[in-house]
């Protein structure tokens, strides 16, 4: 096409793009969703999908409560559908019998967040649709089936191969560091001399998984410290007054603080793909490192303590009653109940040695009474662990967590 060609081709197209947006302001939400859903051009469907998302993007809590029940509801499969196509293709299975389907077996609403998902940058605004759904699903449970399909499409979009790892620095651009002072779950961020402390150093790292089409939004980020040893305080770890070693005279790589920071990606698990690939960069750029371990918090010990019937001769020994619940205390399925536990043991790692006082900042001191962990990723036995963990609830832990452990007496374990 020549350039006198093209040019009239996109005086056109914006043309025809501002009389779809015209026209789209006089119709429903609930009416432009089910005409993107219809059969339309390019030009079309990205128009009204960025109408859509503009508009949500106004809406007050009420309005997105109505927009949600339009996509549970409006936008729901057919059940009777579904058994019939399932039936035909027991009966004779085959591309097309298989087609019809998973076709039936797909409900529009799903179709429908990849059709807006059409518009550059679209994705974010629907992660933060996800939190808007989550922040009322509580008290309206039938809006569950749609929290459903938006974790099933996220499960995909932020597949481990779409994520991109990157490095965060004391040099790093400006509104990603706000965004690692905001999102700090663990250990919070003070001021912007607390960050430079945790960045800047020689012996101190931050790595987050980032999606291309989130380039600005870490979606998870962990923070290193390299050391000497394995540490047994967070205050000690995090000192102002510490003295910073050189990287290549550590030989321990420490976890200690793991933050998400999209709350509409709830469910969606980027930790064990973080720590893993962390520690395997680490270990090549790094020879000098060995050992690779967490210091984490325990954040459910003292609720369970606060149900549990221990006895009184062992109340107060809080090293022996954190390892006694970390390595005793299940969930109905047979789980560990510490979430965090959960999390690292999943993983591949195992219960290495709980200290006592290791952190007595407010919240560490009601969470656990101070005591914290450390899981050991032995490199060598991840996957090992990690199997045992999933085949049977295995909770490998080494020989001075167990004798702590067993030197708990209580009459019943809670839960």
């Amino acid at each position: 096409m020549s350039f006198f060609g093209e040019l009239v081709s996109t005086i056109f197209e914006r043309r025809y793009q501002k009389a779809l947006v015209k026209e789209a302001d006089a119709r429903t939400t609930a009416d432009l969703a089910e005409t993107l859903l219809g059969r339309i051009g390019e030009v079309s469907g990205v128009t009204l999908a960025r109408s859509i998302l503009d508009r949500y993007a106004g809406m007050n809590t009420d309005e997105k409560l109505a927009f949600f029940e339009f996509m549970t509801h409006a936008l729901e499969l057919n059940p009777e559908k579904v058994i019939a196509t399932l039936q035909a293709y027991k009966a004779e299975p085959n591309k097309d019998t298989y087609s019809a389907f998973a076709e039936a077996s797909e409900p529009k609403r799903q179709e429908l967040a990849r059709r807006l998902n059409q518009v550059p940058g679209a994705t974010g605004q629907l992660v933060e649709m996800r939190k808007d759904l989550l922040s009322v699903i509580k008290d309206r449970p039938e809006l569950g089936p749609l929290d459903v399909d938006f974790k099933h499409l996220f499960s995909s979009w932020f597949n481990r191969g779409f994520l991109v790892l990157r490095p965060i620095s004391w040099s790093s651009p400006a509104d990603i560091l706000e965004k690692i002072i905001a999102y700090e779950a663990v250990h919070a961020i003070d001021s912007w001399d607390d960050l430079r402390l945790r960045l800047k150093p020689d012996d101190r790292r931050c790595f987050g998984f980032f999606h291309p089409s989130m380039p600005s939004e870490p979606l998870i980020f962990v923070e290193v410290a390299l050391t000497k040893g394995i540490p047994n305080s967070i205050q000690a770890l995090l000192a102002d007054e510490r003295d910073p070693i050189n990287a290549a005279d550590a030989d321990t790589a420490v976890f200690y603080s793991i933050s998400n920071c999209q709350t509409g990606l709830a469910g969606i698990s980027f930790g064990n793909s973080l720590i893993k690939q962390v520690a395997a960069d680490l270990a090549r750029d790094l020879p000098s490192l060995s050992t690779f371990v967490t210091l984490s918090p325990i954040p459910g010990l003292n609720r369970w303590l606060a149900t549990s019937d221990i006895d009184a001769d062992s109340r107060g020994q809080d090293q022996a009653l954190a390892a006694h619940y970390l390595l005793k205390a299940k969930k109905p399925d047979g789980s560990p109940l510490d979430p965090v536990a959960r999390f690292h043991l999943g993983n591949g790692a195992k219960v290495h040695a709980v200290h006592a006082l290791a952190d007595t900042s407010d919240n560490g001191l009601k969470q656990s009474n101070g005591t914290m962990v450390n899981y050991l990723y032995d490199l060598a036995k991840i996957s090992q662990n990690h199997e045992k963990f999933v085949s049977d609830q295995t909770v490998v832990a080494s020989a001075s967590v167990k004798s702590l452990s067993a030197s708990v007496k209580t009459k019943t374990i809670g839960s």
